[in-house]
């Protein structure tokens, strides 16, 4: 015998096979304590022992401590510097862009840094601070300007993340990136061949991230998988080829 069926009734088997058989099936998945419409920390975990970002950036400058030497420029303040530099260094100087910072030693505003003299670093430091400067093309000509011949610019930069509300409110939030955005912008001033991009992250981490856990609440096997589809940070390692500005 042959059952002939509505097309809607068809349409109805097919979506309900497709539930059964999905694993986790669907309404089995067991949300517990992040069944909640606010985070665990709007500070980003810190207030619970530190960031999930800041053990990738951690990471990424670790990777590239020999790069941190000679004069090296810093943003906000010299922890990285005194971190992953240590003897190699010669002379840090630490950049912020509103006067009156005691451990400020430059005061610029980066997309209009020409107050900084041309070739003056060997290496730059700049964590988390371009997606809060609207004109990403100057600011990122003006740190290759600033950089010597062969001076490395180590970068990192947010993919999936929540607003920083504190910048939001002040100077603005303005960018999310990837690794495709993030190489084409720092070729663009310094040139294909000089980049390398590096990215970091899962889905769990990055769940864990928005929710504002720590991570030291995650197992290093589930920080260190990376899945390219959920890019939570992207790093950027830049040479300035040899010769003047």
């Amino acid at each position: 015998m042959r059952w002939d069926f509505p097309q809607a009734t068809l349409r109805w088997i097919r979506r309900r096979w497709q539930t059964l058989t999905r694993w986790p099936p669907v309404g089995g998945v067991k949300l517990a304590d992040l069944r909640r419409i606010t985070p665990v920390s709007r500070e980003f975990g810190l207030e619970r022992g530190g960031a999930i970002d800041r053990y990738y950036i951690e990471a990424f400058l670790s990777r590239h401590a020999a790069d941190i030497c000679g004069h090296v420029l810093e943003i906000g303040d010299d922890r990285y510097i005194q971190t992953f530099g240590g003897r190699r260094v010669t002379r840090a100087d630490v950049l912020n862009l509103h006067p009156g910072d005691p451990d400020a030693t430059l005061v610029a505003d980066l997309a209009n840094a020409g107050n900084i003299p041309s070739d003056s670093f060997d290496c730059i430091i700049l964590t988390q601070t371009l997606q809060f400067i609207y004109d990403l093309r100057a600011a990122v000509s003006h740190l290759r300007r600033i950089l010597k011949p062969n001076g490395r610019l180590l970068v990192t930069l947010p993919g999936i993340s929540q607003i920083s509300r504190y910048d939001m409110d002040r100077w603005g939030d303005f960018w999310r990136f990837t690794n495709l955005s993030a190489k084409r912008l720092f070729e663009e001033s310094f040139g294909t061949g000089n980049v390398t991009v590096q990215v970091y992250g899962n889905v769990l981490a990055a769940i864990a991230f928005l929710e504002g856990l720590a991570p030291a609440e995650l197992k290093l096997e589930e920080l260190d998988y990376l899945d390219r589809d959920y890019q939570l940070l992207i790093a950027v390692r830049a040479v300035k080829a040899g010769g003047t500005s």
